[in-house]
């Protein structure tokens, strides 16, 4: 077998760089305060999770009317999958913001 070089899984994993570059660089300029910005931001992603969700469910009950009760199940389940991934971003993103005022608060 062939050995891949290092270049290709440089080239791969760049893309996970670049993205996870600007929290990092946001951390460490700001502190703290990053840290609560940081922790706004996936909330904010969160809530607009949730907001999206509900209303693609809303607009099929209302374009569609009644749907078979498989039919259903499938829309519901695909909301609640949505709203528990959303939740769980809203509950780190607090996480953030709490533990960046209580920086500010007693380091800053």
């Amino acid at each position: 077998m062939r050995r891949q070089s290092e270049t290709s899984l440089l080239i791969a994993l760049l893309p996970i760089f670049v993205v996870g570059m600007f929290p990092i660089l946001m951390i460490g300029l700001l502190g703290f305060a990053g840290l609560a910005l940081l922790g706004a931001l996936l909330m904010s992603a969160g809530l607009s999770d949730v907001l999206l969700a509900s209303s693609d469910f809303n607009q099929e009950i209302v374009v569609h009317g009644y749907a078979p009760r498989s039919e259903r199940a499938v829309h519901v389940s695909r909301r609640h999958a949505t709203v528990r991934l959303a939740m769980l971003m809203l509950a780190t993103g607090s996480g953030f913001a709490v533990a960046g005022v209580v920086g500010l608060v007693f380091f800053g």
